[in-house]
């Protein structure tokens, strides 16, 4: 009989990436896969100094675009893995798609060495390895050339310089013919039993939004890589608009057949909805993750792959995040990560990371803050695997409805011992966050309550740090910015936290109506598509000197504006004001110290749709000053108390049994396979 330890010894290859491919002939996203520019290092953080101008001016520089405009056609792409390269041309796979993030698997994984493999034809092309450190700095370290035909080039490659970040990648380089990468893979020895790879759930919570939702279905179940990676596809469907009633469905269902299920239940929220597809998951058993995504989204496929492999291979079971494109503009990164911050208990992305990038203006070869690994406190479940060891060991998503459910949670397993990587090379494109309203309309209620619900489950602080006065400070912002139903909402939000979390539950079906009826009495809450819908545009006198104020103010000014606006609002307003809109300011400038100014005016939203009416009313003023003062103190002096109750009901509340209760069904595990559709009526 061979000796047991040999036996936990032994490793077979496996496959942590491989070359990935745009199919769809979209020039916008080439950049994320394929390179064909020149690489121009940008300035180092300490050749640039502490001075404060030389950092602006840099800053303004790195957003300057240092791209030749260099690409290939879309019809050298010969397939998913393979790629045509002009005579004497050159391209670089050091792109987000097909560069190896060596530094996340050197911290994270069990892996310590890998072999790159590449398939290349063409007389005298040529092939370079390089790796970046983590100031960006790339050096060579290997090469080869094809001498004939058809050539499979091996590299063994160390992750053992990659503690504080840094890529490997290759180049191609055409001879005097054209060259064809036939296909590149980066494998790595492991335990047989890290082998296999883990199955998915993946989750998807749908509301009214039935060809996007079908079309992501799509994606998944027609790429035939993936497939034996995927569970189950469960789409936790909450509107009226349903995504089995889209043309594109009957496809999406042909396509993945018993592993695609849909229950239909009221609407709960994206966290109803995240919670329902984990609790199904955690009840089945038979998946090793469960990875949440938006149904607005559309997704890489080959990321869902990576995720599970890395999540296979971490050192501990570990949450493996996506990072976000925007929808909008496909090669502009939106997120790179996220912590929280604990001062503030507030969303950040880490002090080195630039938000919004577009990989079409600078390369990563080119970006130094990009060979910096990245370690965040938790990933938006936009796309986000988690496996059910966490879930059963953690609990659920708290029943938060929308806003901080992805972040409460990452902190909430941290904390517990299992990290979040949000991993490159995993990614959907989305909607922007910059181009929603979240922070103005009903959605400001569950920014409010949530916010401070996961502060006090989580803040070291004693009194939550700075959160009782930043709230304050942004309740007084929106005071003299004339938006008194979000002062509402917000003094709404801080309310129910103060009667304690044993209703969460109870009001996750009723609480989204309830706040839209609301803040119907608001004028600042009717939005209006018409711009005929208001009264025409009229002063009392000219601005001074013609300015209009849309200038950014100096920072001396600001502080001057915020003592001073406050009692500027006790005043009473300018009588031509009631009858006639002071000033129309449009979204982008819409800022507390521009909107205090006026005692009305037409404003419109972020996403450009529509516009509202501000008035200032002196009288709703003082009520909503002297209520916002008193809610504030309360808190500062209840915030231990608070704190001890919300952290001793959390178990409770994010367990299975509870949300079970929530959903009104007792889910055991089985499925009845002779229906996709499920429907569930909430108690």
């Amino acid at each position: 009989m061979s000796d047991p330890r040999e036996q936990s010894s032994k490793t077979v290859a496996r496959v942590l990436q491989r070359l990935v491919l745009p199919i769809d002939g979209d020039t916008e996203v080439l950049p994320l896969y394929v390179d064909a520019d020149h690489a121009v290092l940008d300035a180092d953080k300490y050749e640039i100094g502490g001075n404060r101008n030389a950092k602006e001016v840099n800053a303004a520089n790195l957003r300057q675009s240092i791209s030749s405009g260099a690409s290939i056609h879309p019809d050298q792409i010969i397939g998913r893995r393979s790629v045509r390269i002009k005579a004497e041309d050159r391209l670089s796979f050091g792109t987000y798609f097909n560069a190896f993030p060596a530094s996340y698997w050197r911290r994270w994984s069990i892996v310590t060495d890998v072999t790159l493999t590449v398939t290349l034809s063409g007389r005298g092309a040529g092939i370079t390895i390089f790796k970046s450190m983590a100031n960006g700095r790339s050096q060579r370290v290997d090469s080869a050339m094809v001498e004939s035909g058809h050539s499979i080039f091996t590299f063994e490659l160390s992750l053992k310089p990659f503690v504080d970040g840094g890529w490997y990648w290759y180049d191609i380089v055409a001879g005097d013919e054209d060259a064809v990468v036939e296909g590149a893979e980066w494998t790595a020895q492991v335990p047989e039993d890290r082998a296999a790879p883990g199955n998915v759930t993946v989750g998807i919570t749908t509301m009214n939004r039935p060809d996007f939702c079908a079309d992501l279905i799509v994606q998944m179940g027609a790429d035939e890589d993936l497939r034996p990676y995927l569970d189950e596809v469960f789409v936790a469907e909450q509107g009226t608009q349903k995504v089995t009633d889209s043309p594109i469905f009957a496809k999406a269902k042909s396509l993945l057949g018993d592993q695609l299920r849909v229950v239909e239940q009221g609407n709960l929220g994206g966290s109803g909805g995240y919670a329902r597809g984990q609790l199904e998951a955690v009840r089945r058993g038979t998946s090793k993750y469960f990875m949440c995504m938006d149904d607005d989204v559309v997704c890489e496929p080959e990321g869902i792959i990576r995720a599970v492999t890395f999540g296979d291979l971490a050192r501990r079971p570990t949450i493996v995040g996506g990072h976000m494109f925007s929808l909008y503009a496909k090669s502009r990164l939106h997120s790179y990560g996220e912590i929280i911050q604990p001062y503030r208990f507030w969303w950040q992305s880490p002090e080195h990371v630039h938000n919004d990038w577009d990989f079409g203006a600078r390369n990563l070869r080119s970006t130094r803050w990009l060979h910096k690994r990245t370690d965040v406190d938790f990933n938006g479940w936009f796309m986000c695997l988690i496996p059910l060891q966490t879930l059963r060991d953690v609990g659920l998503s708290l029943p938060l409805f929308i806003k901080w459910d992805d972040s409460e949670f990452g902190l909430r397993a941290k904390a517990a011992g299992y990290p979040t990587v949000t991993f490159p090379g995993a990614a959907v494109w989305h909607v922007p966050w910059t181009d929603k309203n979240d922070a103005l309309d009903w959605q400001s209620y569950f920014h409010q309550r949530n916010r401070f619900v996961a502060a006090l489950l989580h803040s070291p602080y004693e009194h939550g740090g700075r959160m009782v006065r930043e709230s304050l400070n942004h309740q007084i912002a929106h005071l003299v910015s004339m938006q008194y139903s979000t002062v509402e909402l917000r003094h709404l939000a801080l309310e129910d936290v103060l009667r304690g979390p044993d209703d969460l539950h109870g009001e996750l079906a009723s609480k989204l109506p309830e706040v839209r009826e609301f803040v119907k009495s608001f004028t600042d809450a009717r939005l209006q598509v018409d711009p005929d819908s208001f009264p025409a545009v009229r002063r009392h006198k000219p601005p001074r000197k013609g300015k209009d104020g849309s200038e950014v103010p100096s920072r001396i000014s600001q502080l001057i504006t915020a003592g001073m606006a406050p009692l500027r609002q006790l005043r009473p307003a300018r009588e031509l004001s009631r009858a006639h809109p002071e000033a129309e300011v449009p979204a982008m400038d819409a800022k507390w110290y521009r909107l205090a100014r006026y005692d009305s005016a037409i404003v419109s939203m972020p996403d450009g749709t529509s516009a509202a009416l501000y008035q200032r009313d002196p009288e709703l003023f003082r009520d909503l000053m002297k209520r916002t003062i008193e809610i504030h103190q309360r808190f500062h002096r209840e915030w231990p108390r608070l704190a001890a109750l919300y952290r001793e009901r959390l178990g409770d509340i994010t367990s299975p049994e509870t949300w079970e209760q929530t959903f009104g069904v007792k889910v055991d595990g089985t499925v009845d396979r002779a229906g996709s559709i499920e429907s569930v009526d909430l108690p």
